[in-house]
């Protein structure tokens, strides 16, 4: 398989990609915990087939203290000891806005509640916008058939 378009060699594909950072670097920079975000941006793009997006967030979430066993884990985490609460809840919802086509009927009120009980408004906030922007970012690098392997931690600082 070959990358079909560097995105970050185009004139727009940059400047259409600034603006997307810095949507991604107001959610990072929330109250939602880094650890959350990383195992949430590792649950869907190992959903939706992004290589490039499950190499980046493995990575970047093991530069950062998170544990081999949870991350070999988080395509498991229902059938898994190693994640608290809040954490099933935040991942549940990370599946459940990931997987719309596939006849689901969205994120169910089950799951809304248990996101609703460990999270306050704005964290709320930066997890729906991060789902949403995972699955974008996922959506950009299958289409444009961007590679996994090559990524280093903190490359893009």
């Amino acid at each position: 398989m070959e990358p079909r378009m560097n995105l970050n060699a185009n004139e727009l594909g940059v400047k259409l990609g600034k603006r997307f950072y810095n949507v991604s670097l107001a959610i990072e920079q929330s109250t939602l915990p880094k650890s959350t975000q990383n195992l949430v941006m590792l649950r869907a793009s190992q959903i939706n087939g992004c290589g490039f997006c499950v190499d980046y967030h493995s990575k970047d979430a093991a530069a950062a203290g998170e544990s081999s066993v949870r991350l070999n884990l988080v395509a498991a985490w229902r059938e898994s000891s190693v994640f608290t609460e809040a954490e099933r809840a935040a991942l549940a919802l990370a599946e459940e806005g990931t997987r719309l086509a596939d006849a689901h009927r969205g994120v169910s009120d089950e799951t809304w509640a248990q996101v609703r009980e460990h999270y306050d408004e704005d964290q709320l906030a930066a997890l729906v916008y991060l789902v949403a922007m995972i699955n974008a970012a996922n959506r950009l690098g299958v289409i444009v058939r961007t590679q996994g392997g090559s990524y280093e931690p903190g490359m893009f600082n």
